[in-house]
Order: structure tokens, then C-alpha cells, then sequence
């Protein structure tokens, strides 16, 4: 009986200090910005960038924020590739102004998975998103 109290007590402990630290989905984050989406898409972050991906039937966009802040992308290259069902469609996006885009027919709906593979400055990053 002692021993599941001082289990209970322990994960209670640890479980509030999880909760104390900002941990979010297993992760302790400790910087000053919010992951939420700017532009009515999907956020996730790869190595302190927030990647957004906003999807629309006619347009991708591809948003970059490091530490908050909007990353240059003007010489930045991009190639989204998003998976609908057993449909798969590969789609490059190219500098328009604060952000990558593209044009086009795309099919998109929810639970669409997108993986986007960025080069930015000669780094990449790979960032994958389910739609909502």
C-alpha cells in the first residue's frame, strides 16, 4: 500500500514539474515564441523553426519563422510533397516574397499528409504535416 502511494506521489511530482517547465507533447520548450499558425495553417517546428504550411486547392505556401521571427527565404528552395489517399503529388515551391509558394491544382483536405524539405542559407530541414 506504502509503495502505490509513493508511486502516485512521484508521478504526480513529475507530472507537475512537466507541466511547470512548459513541457508540450513530451517536449520541454524553453524559448519566448508560440507555435501557433500567422497565416490559417498548419505549424510544426524542426530545430527551433516554425515551419507553416497553408494549403489550399490552388495555392501552397510555406512560411519560415526562426525564433519567432520571419526567416529570409528569398534564395531559399523548397519541394512539398503531399499524400491524399493512395494520390501523391510532388510540388516545388519557389521565393514570393516572405514566403515559398506555389500555384496550381493541388488536392487537399483534411488528414492530407505533407512532408516539405527546405534548403535555406545551404541548411535543410524536413518538416511533416498533417492537415487539419
Amino acid at each position: 500500500m506504502k509503495t502505490q502511494a509513493f508511486l502516485a506521489s512521484v508521478t504526480l511530482a513529475l507530472a507537475s514539474s512537466a507541466l511547470a517547465a512548459g513541457a508540450k507533447d513530451g517536449k520541454a520548450h524553453d524559448h519566448a515564441h508560440e507555435h501557433k499558425p500567422l497565416h490559417g495553417g498548419v505549424v510544426v517546428e524542426v530545430k527551433d523553426v516554425d515551419y507553416e504550411l497553408v494549403a489550399k486547392p490552388t495555392v501552397i505556401q510555406l512560411h519560415l519563422r526562426d525564433h519567432g521571427k520571419a526567416t529570409d527565404v528569398s534564395k531559399a528552395t523548397a519541394k512539398v510533397t503531399l499524400l491524399t489517399g493512395t494520390e501523391k503529388q510532388e510540388i516545388e515551391l519557389k521565393p514570393a516574397g516572405d514566403k515559398l509558394e506555389a500555384i496550381g491544382a493541388f488536392k487537399v483536405e483534411p488528414g492530407t499528409k505533407a512532408v516539405a524539405v527546405v534548403e535555406v542559407a545551404g541548411k535543410q530541414g524536413t518538416a511533416r504535416f498533417t492537415l487539419k
